[in-house]
């Protein structure tokens, strides 16, 4: 008898239970639906193309951190030797020196210009009688530079000590000089020197005196402002040569101005042009 197999004939669906020869044994079926094997790693929450993008911003972080620490560090042990005051400059001066500018600027070679308060150092200049403004600019990376404006005297007022007074617009007292200054007109006024800064007298006569031509300019001697009960204030010039020009208030210099060049050279002492158009002489 033969030991082989009976061959199931063609066609022939195999018995529950038995192997098919081309389906090892121990082979299991896949799950219903024919998917589960493919989709087993998502499943699983796993998905390696995520993670790279997110590797790669925490590497670039950690290098920029370590940048900045590096710089910050370097800046901080080299930026107070390299990044300091090495000069200083000074413009805009005319009566003052630039020496004295930087005496009052009180800034020392040397020091780090981060340190440097700009706006101390403007307030420094500042507190100097001649200087109306500053501006304190630090020009790296080891210069400081200063510009000034100076106050511009325009008239005298006369102390009760006998010294003068020079005083800017606006009734600040820019210096105080022994002898009487041949350039500037007296200011003819009661008011102590700490009491002009601000007086409407003292403004309304440094307006008049900046409407002057310069031919009339260079001759008043005495200017004096006076209070009416209504109105502006009414400005008087004493020329050196004796006469007398009633300006009134500020405003019309241009009028004033043509009709005292026209009536000064005259006879008349005393001329008033306070009503441009209607001038008045005696």
């Amino acid at each position: 008898m033969s030991d082989t197999p009976p061959t199931a004939p063609p066609g022939a669906t195999p018995a529950a239970g038995v192997t098919s020869a081309a389906e090892p044994a121990g082979s299991a079926a896949p799950p219903a639906g024919g998917h589960g094997a493919a989709r087993g790693p998502r499943a699983a929450g796993t998905r390696p193309g995520r993670r790279r993008p997110r590797t790669r911003w925490r590497a670039a972080f950690f290098a920029l951190a370590g940048v900045a620490i590096v710089g910050g560090a370097g800046w901080a042990l080299l930026g107070n030797r390299v990044f300091v005051v090495r000069s200083v400059s000074v413009t805009g001066t005319h009566q003052l020196s630039p020496a004295q500018v930087i005496a009052a600027a009180d800034v020392s070679l040397g020091t780090p210009l981060l340190s440097v308060d700009t706006g101390a150092v403007t307030r420094r200049v500042e507190a100097i009688g001649d200087v109306a403004s500053a501006s304190v600019t630090e020009d790296w990376p080891d210069h400081l530079a200063i510009t000034v404006n100076e106050r511009v005297p325009v008239m005298a007022v006369k102390m009760a000590d006998g010294s003068y007074d020079l005083v800017d617009p606006t009734g600040v007292i820019v210096r105080n000089t022994k002898a009487k200054p041949a350039a500037l007109p007296v200011l003819v006024t009661s008011l102590p020197g700490n009491a002009l800064r601000g007086d409407p007298g003292v403004t309304a006569a440094a307006a008049v005196l900046a409407e002057l031509q310069p031919w009339l300019a260079r001759q008043v001697a005495e200017v004096t402002a006076a209070a009416l009960p209504a109105g502006p204030q009414q400005v008087t010039l004493s020329l050196r040569d004796g006469k007398t020009v009633q300006w009134g208030s500020a405003g019309n210099a241009a009028q004033k101005n043509r009709e005292l060049s026209v009536l000064l050279p005259g006879q008349a002492r005393d001329v008033d042009v306070s009503a441009p158009g209607t001038a008045v002489t005696r």
